[in-house]
């Protein structure tokens, strides 16, 4: 190539991106002791009228927030500095009105205390920036390249999953890359590796009792196995985010980074850290799963309305289903670890009253409007637990139907292949993939497992793998009445539907005052309850709405100890293969079924 033209084509790409970034965004963290922060973006010209919006929800939480609750002193001016008039026309949305054509410059103050629910926050040693709490769109422009310049205070670094545009600036081909990749500025550690033939960086705000070494190294791990799942990479760049903070807890996935936050003293224990490595693969995963592929009803994201879709029990859930086996094939975690998550969460559903009350099917369309509390425990299932569980009785189903040769991570690789965005999938969708991979149709098994309330024979299930499910080392059980204690206090929290109280009549918010007849403390109520036998008939008297009441109750019962799966004494060696094609690893048992 000679030279004069080597030149144009390098001066061609260093100025191609400003040309085409309609839209600049400005931020102003500088006095950030005040949480408040100043947001300035230039749009291009436009006519007649603009309408700017602040989504009411975050990617990742499917649920809607008072985003907008956090702008104050909005401002509108032409390209002459003149201020343009304009009016609220819904929560999250600005109606601008032009007298004529001109480039528009819309400014807001931001208050930044939202750090909980991932979206924004600033203080003195950091700023947070989610765009969907931050920064306005203009569904005109929304798919028009972007880029953000920070004005940061001294001493302050500037990490995002975009292309970077000096030392606090960034670039995005569009505002729905945008908002899917929050900006960590302040003072923070940072690492960065390879893993795989991809970069990563790791960024961590606030200070506790991590060891970044370790991180470091256990997150290299975990990022080189996603090939057991999908043939290829949706990034060339990965950023893992992560907070230390005074309490708040929480993960959310972006389009080619995570946000993590756990108490600042929640790392160094074991059982913490492998709950803040899980937390780390389970937004890994959703790099795929909900990033590169995902359901119809959220393709495109409608960043002012909920987003409806039969599927998140499959975005979510099986995400989580598959969080764990990926620090399994890492050697992140062992498989008493593995199996130990896995009999947790059998036990938290054979325990859950709302198992034979709703579908994952219901659950993904009430996902947006669904609360806690008792009434959802009773009549409720979780996309997160009941979809992993989904998940799992789909892949065991799969390993069967094919003699081990496909799995629930064939589904996942077809869904990658097939339906990247700007294509969503649908119900037909998933169940054609199962149909190619298996020869036969997938519809009765979807509606007696997916549209209707799952119902599963864990011990015939893990039988198929060379397990068994038992609860401690005997099948001795302990009275139960089926509640649960506020904490401190012996006002009812939950009442479990069909159990011994809610057959006497006994609601949540009631407080039991004695127990046949002598005084009960919060401290001592277990303690008491144990005093008697299973299908022994006792004495509540409580408060009901004020009233003083006495119920009689029959004690149910409950296992003394906590589920564990082991395997079987002298596994067949088809078992042992099943568990083999499953989770990847050699069969971990001794003969007796014991843990090598």
């Amino acid at each position: 190539m000679k030279p004069g033209l080597s030149a144009i084509c390098v001066l061609t790409a260093v100025t191609a991106f400003p040309i085409l970034a309609d839209v600049e965004y400005q931020i102003d963290l500088t006095s950030p002791e005040h949480q408040l922060a100043k947001v300035e973006i230039q749009f291009p010209e436009t006519t007649d009228e603009l309408v700017v919006n602040l989504p009411v929800w975050r990617t990742g939480k499917y649920q809607v927030l008072p985003l907008a609750d956090g702008v104050r002193l909005f401002d509108a001016r032409n390209d002459k500095g003149e201020r343009l008039s304009w009016e609220r026309t819904a929560s999250g949305e600005w109606k601008i009105h032009l007298p004529e054509t001109s480039g528009v410059t819309v400014s807001y103050q931001i208050h930044a205390d939202m750090l909980g629910t991932r979206v924004r926050h600033i203080d003195a040693t950091h700023a947070y920036l989610d765009a969907s709490g931050v920064f306005m769109y203009s569904p005109q422009y929304r798919d028009e390249p972007v880029t953000v310049e920070l004005d940061v205070p001294r001493g302050w670094r500037s990490h995002s999953g975009m292309q970077a545009d000096g030392r606090h600036g960034f670039r995005a081909a569009n505002y729905d890359v945008l908002v899917d990749s929050p900006i960590e500025s302040g003072i923070n550690h940072f690492r960065e590796f390879s893993a795989d033939g991809k970069d990563y960086e790791l960024v961590v705000w606030g200070e506790g009792n991590y060891d970044l070494n370790q991180m470091e190294k256990d997150l290299k791990a975990l990022s080189g196995t996603a090939s057991a799942i999908w043939d290829d990479y949706p990034f060339e760049r990965y950023v893992y985010m992560v907070h230390a903070t005074g309490g708040e807890r929480g993960a959310t996935e972006h389009l080619n980074s995570t946000i993590i936050q756990l108490p600042r003293f929640n790392f160094r224990e074991r059982e913490d850290y492998l709950g803040f490595i899980a937390t780390a693969s389970h937004e890994f995963i959703h790099t795929w799963n909900v990033k590169a592929y995902r359901p119809q009803g959220l393709v495109p994201y409608d960043y002012q309305n909920e987003n409806m879709t039969k599927l998140l029990w499959l975005a979510e859930g099986s995400t989580s289903y598959f969080q764990y086996q990926l620090l399994l094939r890492a050697g992140i975690a062992t498989p008493k670890e593995f199996f130990a998550d896995l009999a947790k969460r059998i036990e938290r559903n054979i325990n859950s009253p709302g198992r034979d009350q709703q579908s994952v099917t219901e659950a993904s369309e009430t996902a947006w409007i669904g609360g806690g509390g008792d009434y959802a425990i009773n009549h409720s299932v979780n996309i997160y637990s009941e979809g992993y569980l989904t998940s799992m009785a789909l892949d065991f189903a799969l390993l069967e139907d094919t003699g081990l040769q496909h799995s629930y991570r064939d589904v996942h690789r077809a869904l990658y292949r097939d339906f990247t965005l700007p294509k969503g999938f649908s119900v037909d969708d998933v169940k054609g993939i199962l149909s190619q991979l298996t020869g036969k149709s997938y519809q009765n098994w979807w509606q007696q497992h997916i549209d209707s309330p799952l119902s599963l024979d864990y011990n015939n299930l893990l039988e198929q793998a060379g397990l068994v499910l038992s609860f401690g080392d005997n099948d001795k059980v302990k009275p139960n009445l089926g509640v649960k204690l506020k904490s401190g206090a012996l006002t009812l929290e939950h009442v479990k539907r069909d159990g011994p109280a809610w057959q006497a009549g006994v609601h949540a918010g009631d407080e039991i005052i004695a127990i046949n007849g002598l005084k009960v403390t919060a401290a001592g109520f277990n303690k008491r309850i144990s005093d008697f036998e299973v299908g022994e008939e006792i004495s509540l008297t409580l408060f009901a709405n004020d009233k003083l009441k006495t119920v009689k109750v029959t004690l149910g019962e409950a296992p003394t100890g906590k589920a564990q799966i082991r395997g079987i004494a002298n596994a067949s060696e088809q078992q042992k293969a099943f568990l083999k094609a499953w989770l990847g690893i050699d069969w971990p048992f001794d003969a007796k079924g014991e843990f090598l």
